[in-house]
């Protein structure tokens, strides 16, 4: 069941049979509630996880004690696994579970042992954290030279089914702020000016999108200058382009 479980993760599935086993040996199940942490910033970095259901949230302290939530990790997703590569690996942020989660807990020690023995099992996670690397380069110009609208309005198109107007936020609204690096009163701001356009409206964490164009070509214009954002869809606030 263990295996079974592994395989639900591209990175797992790509395995041998016996390589499977080996990981599964030395894998651990972690049942933890809202809440709970998994491991604090800077605790020795030994495992590494396969998130199988619920929400984890990966985030940083600052020196004044705020907290940068880095990432939301979703199922069934692994996190943590580049560590395994460090001499003496601490965690360079906190997981904090955001929902009751199932994790599988795997031996970051031995299964890089394991890397040593195959060559192309390294390549083919090397390739997995290549596409990782290009995902978060591609957050990095986001954050670095979009709007906080087109972020706001970018996250909520990639929640959303194409044929589908309705879906559940699942993220607290505070949490989401942060991930989006934007302050909550601007993420509410932006809501309640999307709101006030048409373009979408909230109950509670159920969001309904009414206008999903309108929203795309929001989403689309972060290379436009400031003023010019302003006056395409007349949002009567400045400084969308800061995290304030």
């Amino acid at each position: 069941m263990l295996k079974a479980d592994l395989q639900k993760s591209f990175m797992f599935a790509r395995l041998s049979d016996k390589q499977l086993d080996r990981v599964a040996r030395h894998a651990v199940r972690i049942h933890l509630d809202e809440g709970e942490i998994l491991f604090q910033q800077k605790d020795p970095a030994t495992r590494f996880y396969l998130l199988l259901s619920g929400q984890v949230k990966l985030f940083r302290l600052g020196a004044g004690g705020n907290e940068k939530v880095i990432e939301i990790v979703t199922p069934v997703s692994t996190f943590a696994e580049a560590l395994m590569f460090l001499d003496q690996p601490t965690f360079p942020v906190g997981a904090q579970v955001m929902q009751r989660a199932h994790i599988i807990s795997i031996d970051a020690r031995d299964f890089s042992r394991m890397l040593r023995e195959s060559v192309d099992t390294c390549f083919m996670l090397m390739g997995d954290m290549s596409q990782r690397l290009r995902g978060l380069i591609r957050e990095i110009d986001n954050l670095s030279l979009s709007s906080a609208t087109c972020r706001v309005a970018g996250y909520l198109l990639t929640k959303s089914e194409p044929e589908g107007a309705t879906f559940d936020l699942q993220v607290p609204k505070q949490t989401l702020a942060s991930r989006l690096s934007v302050q909550p009163e601007t993420f509410s701001r932006i809501i309640r000016q999307l709101s006030n356009k048409g373009i979408l409206a909230i109950h509670g964490s159920r969001v309904e999108i009414s206008d999903r164009p309108g929203l795309s070509k929001i989403a689309n214009v972060c290379a436009l200058s400031e003023d010019s954002l302003e006056d395409t869809f007349h949002f009567p606030y400045r400084n969308t382009k800061s995290t304030d």
